[in-house]
């Protein structure tokens, strides 16, 4: 029986964590440009986009870069802040609000295309949040969720984390993050194809990579 409520364990994401995590992520940018570049790709060229939860916002960022229109909700008072920040930066139009995955405060089918990136296992009501973002897409409107997978090994998480070029404190408190906190959170992939397909993800298709898995699905 796939979870529908889980209590919240890992690190609470605001203050100097969700600080430390900006300043962190910014060894993903690379990864981040080139999945905004499919994306953009993928979708119309004046789709209207929402990212949920989307940190310090690099992501929506760079696919307003491409002319998206982009508006983006994150649970984090701090990483709003911070996106907003880093979105005037760039000099891009994001709107950056507050919002809960669960209870998305858009219309029924107001976006073309949604997007979710690295969150997705933190969630509290994560069957809630699968139905929320296919209740605010347009009839045949796109929908991609990205994760790490249940199974990721830690062989493979210290090949990624070595990758990032990361300070020695920094890399200790990753794996300690990932061993302790992020792959106990994440989801084995049956559990989440079971939550996707109750959730009315239709056209599902899953693709693995080594540490992780992209979902994608059409209303």
């Amino acid at each position: 029986m796939a979870a529908t409520v889980k209590a919240y364990k890992g690190m609470g994401m605001e203050g100097s964590t969700a600080r430390w995590y900006d300043r962190t992520t910014r060894k993903d940018l690379p990864e981040i440009k080139s999945l905004a570049v499919r994306i953009a790709a993928a979708i119309p060229s004046s789709a209207q986009v929402l990212e949920v939860a989307p940190g310090p916002g690099f992501l929506s960022i760079e696919l307003a870069k491409r002319g998206l229109q982009v508006r983006a909700l994150d649970i984090s008072k701090t990483f709003v802040g911070i996106a907003r920040h880093n979105a005037d930066a760039e000099g891009v139009d994001v709107r950056f609000d507050l919002g809960n995955a669960a209870a998305l405060p858009l219309e029924d089918a107001s976006v073309d295309f949604v997007v979710c990136r690295a969150a997705f296992k933190n969630f509290t009501e994560p069957l809630k949040a699968l139905q929320e973002m296919r209740r605010v897409l347009r009839p045949g409107g796109k929908a991609l969720l990205i994760d790490m997978r249940r199974d990721a090994s830690m062989a493979e998480v210290k090949q990624y984390v070595d990758g990032l070029g990361v300070s020695r404190l920094n890399r200790w408190f990753m794996l300690f993050t990932f061993r302790h906190m992020l792959i106990k959170r994440a989801y084995p992939l049956e559990e989440f194809r079971r939550m996707a397909v109750e959730a009315g993800w239709n056209q599902l298709q899953i693709d693995t990579s080594r540490m992780g898995f992209e979902a994608w699905t059409t209303k």
